[in-house]
C-alpha cells in the first residue's frame, strides 16, 4: 500500500491540479451535476467526467487532488463485483476520470440502504431521531438508541433527487406507489436489487476490515427496460465507511468512528457552523489533503491495489480532454 507520508507530499504537490470544470466545447449535449460533468452521444451514450469538485449539504465547497480518479476506480471495483446481481451502465473507460456509458430512464427516486443510525445531512436517520422522530421514513426505531449504533435490522430509505442547489427530500416506499413515482412491483425490484448490492458491499468491505455502514444507489431502465445500477456504486461520497477494528472501542466511549467517507468533511463542517443556515468556512489545505487521503486509502483497502497516480507534467484537465476528444461530434 502507498506510503502515507508519501502520499501526502504527491497530494500537496498537485493541490492546484485539479479537475474543476469539464466543459469542452467540442463535445455535444453538456450537462452539470454535483461533481460530474455529461455529455449526451449519439448511440444511446453519455460520457460521463467524474471532477474533484466536493459537494456537501446542497453545496460545492472545494476541489480535492485525486478525487475524481478515485470515485472512478472504487466504482469500477464495485461495477466488476456486482455484475451477477444486476447489469450496470458501464461501457469503456476512457480516461481515469471518466466512464463511457449506456444511457439510461433514470428513476425519479434514490435508495439508501442503512445498517446504522448515523448521518448529518437533514435526511439522514440520526438527524430525524435525534429530535423525536421514531418513524424516519414510514420505519419504525425504538426509544434509547444512540449515534452510530447498529440498527435492528437492514433498512431502505427512499428520497427523492434534489439538483445541483437543491435538496433530496424524504419519501416512503408507500408514497413513491402512492404519488405513481414507481409501480409497486417497480418498487419491489428496486428494494431487492439495493438490499442484494448492499450485502455484497457489506460482505467483501468486511473481509477488508471495513463496515460498510450504508450507501446510496441509483437506477434506471435500459432501452430494453431491465433495471440497471449506474451513476455510481459503493464509492466514498455516495457510502459511508467505517474502520471496524475501532468501531467497537470508539462507539462505547462516544466518540465517531474512524471514517474512510465523505462523513469526515460534513462533522469538519458541521463543527464550525449550521451549514444550512450559515456560511460554510473555507477549507485548509491540510484538511483537503488528509481528505484526499482516505478517498485514497479506501481504494486501497478494497481493492488490495495501490492507487494509481498519474505522472505530473500535463494537467489532468488537459489529459481529460486529450482523452475524450475522439467523442467530439
Amino acid at each position: 500500500m502507498t506510503d502515507s507520508d508519501s502520499l501526502h507530499k504527491t497530494i500537496r504537490a498537485r493541490l492546484h491540479d485539479v479537475l474543476v470544470d469539464a466543459e469542452f466545447p467540442e463535445l455535444p449535449n453538456f450537462d452539470r451535476g454535483k461533481v460530474r460533468d455529461s455529455y449526451d452521444l449519439s448511440g444511446n451514450r453519455r460520457l460521463m467526467v467524474t471532477t474533484d469538485r466536493q459537494s456537501a449539504f446542497d453545496q460545492v465547497l472545494a476541489a480535492v487532488p485525486f478525487k475524481g480518479q478515485v470515485l472512478t476506480a472504487v466504482a469500477r471495483f464495485w461495477f466488476e463485483q456486482t455484475t451477477d446481481i444486476i447489469p450496470n451502465h458501464i461501457i469503456d473507460y476512457p480516461d481515469p476520470n471518466v466512464v463511457l456509458a449506456r444511457k439510461m430512464t433514470m428513476l425519479p427516486v434514490e435508495v439508501v440502504v442503512r445498517d446504522y443510525l448515523t448521518g448529518s445531512t437533514s435526511t439522514s436517520i440520526w438527524s430525524m431521531y435525534h429530535v423525536g422522530n421514531r418513524m424516519p421514513y414510514g420505519i419504525e426505531l425504538p426509544d434509547g438508541m444512540r449515534k452510530n449504533q447498529k440498527l435492528p435490522q437492514t433498512i431502505l430509505t427512499p428520497t427523492t433527487k434534489g439538483g445541483m442547489g437543491d435538496h433530496d427530500v424524504p419519501v416512503t416506499q408507500a408514497q413513491i406507489v402512492e404519488r405513481g413515482m414507481l409501480t409497486a412491483q417497480q418498487m419491489k425490484e428496486v428494494e431487492e436489487a439495493a438490499l442484494k448490492l448492499f450485502a455484497r458491499g457489506r460482505e467483501i468491505a468486511a473481509k477488508h476490515g471495513l463496515i460498510l455502514v450504508d450507501t446510496k444507489y441509483e437506477f434506471g431502465y435500459d432501452e430494453n427496460g431491465i433495471l440497471t445500477i449506474a451513476d455510481e456504486i459503493h464509492t466514498p461520497d455516495s457510502s459511508r465507511y467505517w474502520l471496524a477494528s475501532s468501531y467497537e472501542e470508539r462507539f462505547a466511549s462516544g466518540q465517531e468512528p474512524e471514517s474512510l467517507d465523505k462523513e469526515f468533511l460534513r462533522l469538519w463542517i458541521a463543527a464550525r457552523c449550521d451549514p444550512y443556515k450559515e456560511p460554510i468556512p473555507d477549507i485548509p489545505d491540510e484538511t483537503l489533503i488528509d481528505f484526499s487521503a482516505r478517498y485514497i486509502d479506501l481504494y486501497e483497502k478494497i481493492s488490495g491495489k495501490n492507487f494509481e497516480i498519474e505522472p505530473a507534467g500535463i494537467p489532468v484537465r488537459e489529459r481529460v480532454r486529450r482523452n475524450i476528444k475522439k467523442f467530439a461530434e
